[in-house]
């Protein structure tokens, strides 16, 4: 069954590496009892520390683990390699992108201060062995080395156990193209979905969830968002377009709940903030142009919480628990 999302052009892959220069890798931890992973984004390929990248963030609920959200809020960029992982592996991720981040720049920690890693979570402990701790540095490294512009989506990567609106959930993408001033830019997203009640599940704007049986009701979980342009646009623009994503999560019947951690990161390349200038100028768009990049955050966010899931296969984890997919009972 095809479903159409939003009105937008879809980019090439329709994914978030979509944006030039962006790449997505995997490490899938997957055996027996223990079903996690790691996923790793790249904002471009070069001297991240260096070359930044400007950011904004928006947190819809702060249920929520992650790590560098703070620094992205004051300074309004990134300078390391993004990486998604299962909550009680956040600590791991953080050093392994330390180590990551020192083997490649010397003066991290001496005469160029530290670095702040960003490291994104869900709770996969209902299909993982959660307190297994299973996730180490190495797997950190394999997603980051596997990082490519085509990439899979479903349960792979840190979304190999998740659950979404009861069913099985993971790693979705999308993208959408605009023109302004001539020019075509792209906005790009990747979810990782743990969240949700199939009472309330929304695909392009079928209540299809409530003819749908088999899944937990619950509400709580977390749902990271993170947003890809190439657009020129300011930490502060970056903000207002991570608010949106709310717009798509709401898309698919999700309601935020008390116990739910809902993040949104998201960049632009198309100004590096360069550390060894004094002053930046960078061009961004004026504020009358940012529609698109609206509407697209709305439309990408949307259409990949529903890609985690139709693309996601049926799995069987800890303690013998289920997650059907949603391909197969629709």
């Amino acid at each position: 069954m095809q479903y159409e999302f939003g009105i937008m052009k879809k980019g090439a892959k329709n994914l978030i590496t979509d944006v030039p220069g962006v790449k997505v890798g995997h490490c899938t931890v997957a055996d027996g009892e223990i079903q996690s992973g790691v996923t790793a984004i790249l904002p471009h390929t070069g001297d991240l520390f260096h070359e930044k990248c400007p950011a904004g963030m928006h947190v819809i609920n702060g249920f929520g683990k992650s790590a560098g959200l703070i620094q992205i809020d004051e300074l309004g960029n990134i300078e390391t390699p993004i990486v998604l992982t299962n909550t009680l592996s956040v600590g791991t991720a953080f050093t392994a992108v330390v180590r990551y981040m020192i083997e490649r720049n010397e003066g991290i920690g001496r005469d160029e201060g530290t670095v702040n890693p960003v490291v994104l979570e869900c709770n996969d402990g209902f299909l993982s062995d959660i307190r297994g701790l299973h996730i180490k540095e190495e797997h950190v490294y394999r997603a980051i080395e596997a990082a490519d512009d085509t990439f899979e989506l479903g349960a792979v990567g840190a979304g190999r156990g998740m659950s979404c609106y009861g069913l099985k959930g993971g790693i979705g993408s999308a993208s959408r193209v605009f023109e302004c001033n001539g020019q075509t830019y792209t906005l790009g997203a990747l979810v990782m979905t743990n969240f949700g009640s199939l009472k309330d599940l929304i695909i392009s704007g079928d209540k299809a969830g409530k003819r749908l049986t088999g899944g937990k009701e619950e509400t709580k979980g977390s749902c990271i968002m993170v947003l890809a342009t190439d657009a020129p646009v300011s930490s502060r623009q970056l903000r207002r377009i991570c608010n949106r994503a709310q717009n798509g999560l709401a898309r698919t019947g999700g309601i935020t709940g008390g116990g739910s951690g809902e993040i949104v990161v998201g960049f632009s390349t198309a100004n590096k903030l360069k550390t060894s200038e004094t002053v930046w100028h960078p061009a961004v768009f004026n504020e009358n142009a940012l529609e698109p990049l609206f509407r697209a955050a709305v439309e990408t966010v949307e259409e990949g919480i529903i890609s985690s899931m139709l693309n996601a296969q049926t799995l069987t984890g800890v303690d013998g628990h289920k997650r059907v997919s949603l391909s197969e009972l629709i």
